[in-house]
């Protein structure tokens, strides 16, 4: 009963798909860990490394706290990604195949583990705690012309059950737009970073909103259970599945969220339908080596005693989402928008390189990849890739001050010194290169603009100025500022 004679297609597609997340994974954090929580960067290493335990999140960085450590990582891991990818141990003879696989995938797990537990708010997203259970689990899936054990594809179901599942009890749980069908009027327009076609689905009839979030309903809290029945309803259900994450990519910027969960569905289905649906078809496949199969067992052991603590959250009324039990990230628990906000916040970061502040400064604005700073600018398609600042900006823009964002004075010194690595991190730099005198933070809400306002202007976005973040400073200030403070 233990053997996955029916999965080795599925377990080929799996191991592809999931690789090439690794891949984007690794590339992100190369280009932006060590800005954002570098040894110099805007959440230092050595806060990470003062503040916690090895034990309670281990990290290599913990034991080698270096920037060299953190670039040799990471690009470790594009490579390794890559061999993944191109499926390097199905080359292998058979009695190879799986062993090489198993520490291939154990490696990418152990390295992309560090950089989510060194890597403080900016790595505090589910899909990354997701990432590394799923990523665990594919160590025990075998390679070559094996089988792969099937307790580990329902395992692998049970991560896509609760990602969906505990995302539905969070809205049903949550903000009374859910319960009363109007999350989606205010969804497209708030969420962090829009995408082009955001615009338009912001603008389907109000029936149409309606119909997505009971939808939205039925995929997260009923369909769920599906994933675990025989065939071809469970190919159906992981089917379902994979057609709301496609509408979910084509309609916003989740980072690999929505990859992810595409990539989770796999297991759902069968060699038989994917070889219907394909055109390709599994090779005759070896018994699982006896090994496999026993680790197979000891692995759905430990995840049965895990799962008790993500169930009872899930279950709880005051239900956490994307939340670690254990430090190794083996069993989590998720969920996500228990919450939808009905105006959209963007903090402006806008600098001068006048020597004195008068009525007529000029003041010039720094444009960020993926957020809508310019309302002429048309939304960009970030996703699968992820951009982290831009995330965190939409967080603290929720609130009036950056009192909750300890990032973000320091973000402000990187803009003043002209810090090449923080500025690889914008879109444009108005002052290319060169470090400007002052730098202010304005906050305003925006709003999309009405199809005959668009009509009219060209502008995706209205906004009006509602507040002052941080009033205009001097890097001599803000440095005598952070002094002060601590």
């Amino acid at each position: 009963m233990w053997q996955g004679d029916g999965y080795w297609l599925v377990r080929f597609v799996f191991q592809r798909g999931l690789a090439l997340l690794y891949l984007l994974a690794f590339l992100v954090a190369a280009h932006q860990f060590r800005p954002l929580a570098g040894e110099d960067g805007l959440l230092p290493l050595e806060r990470y490394v003062d503040g916690v335990s090895f034990w309670d999140r281990p990290s290599l960085f913990y034991v080698v706290p270096s920037d060299r450590a953190i670039g040799i990582a990471a690009w470790t891991g594009v490579v390794l990604s890559a061999l993944a990818l191109v499926g390097v141990p199905y080359w292998l003879p058979v009695g190879f195949a799986t062993p090489v696989s198993m520490a291939l995938w154990a490696a990418l797990w152990a390295l992309y583990l560090s950089f989510v537990n060194a890597g403080q708010t900016f790595y505090g997203y589910g899909w990354e705690s997701m990432l590394c259970e799923t990523g665990f689990l594919a160590i025990f899936l075998g390679a070559g012309s094996v089988a792969p054990p099937f307790v580990v594809i329902l395992l692998l179901q049970w991560v896509l059950f609760r990602n969906m599942f505990g995302a539905g009890l969070i809205k049903l749980r949550g903000d009374d737009c859910w319960r009363d069908l109007t999350a989606m009027d205010y969804h497209y327009e708030t969420q962090p970073i829009p995408n082009p076609v955001s615009w338009f689905a912001h603008r389907l009839p109000d029936r149409f909103h309606r119909m997505e979030t009971f939808g939205n309903h039925i995929l997260e809290l009923l369909i769920p259970f599906c994933y675990f029945a025989p065939q071809p309803v469970s190919a159906l259900a992981g089917l379902a599945t994979i057609g709301f994450q496609g509408w979910l990519l084509v309609t916003g910027n989740f980072a690999w969220l929505n990859a992810l969960t595409i990539v989770l569905a796999i297991p759902t289905f069968s060699d038989g339908v994917l070889a219907a649906a394909l055109p390709v078809s599994a090779p005759a496949t070896a018994p699982t080596p006896l090994y496999l199969e026993v680790l197979a067992v000891i692995l759905a052991a430990i995840v049965v005693v895990l799962s008790v603590r993500p169930v009872r959250n899930m279950l709880s009324e005051s239900q956490l989402m994307n939340t670690s039990f254990d430090p190794l990230s083996l069993v989590n628990t998720y969920g996500a928008f228990g919450s939808i906000t009905r105006d959209r916040y963007e903090i402006v970061v806008e600098g001068t390189d006048d020597e004195k502040l008068t009525p007529e400064t000029e003041w010039r604005s720094y444009r960020f990849r993926g957020k809508p700073t310019d309302p002429e600018r048309r939304p960009s398609q970030i996703a699968p890739y992820h951009l982290r600042l831009d995330w965190q900006l939409w967080f603290a823009a929720m609130s009036p001050t950056p009192r909750r964002s300890p990032w973000f004075p320091r973000f402000l010194a990187k803009l003043l010194e002209a810090d090449e690595e923080t500025l690889a991190l914008l879109a444009e730099d108005p002052f290319d290169g060169e470090p400007p005198t002052r730098v202010r933070a304005v906050r305003y809400r925006y709003r999309y603009t009405t199809s005959e306002e668009r009509s009219e202007s060209g502008r995706w976005w209205a906004r009006e100025r509602v507040g002052t973040y941080v009033q205009p400073v001097s890097l001599e200030e803000l440095r005598g500022r952070q002094r002060r403070s601590g």
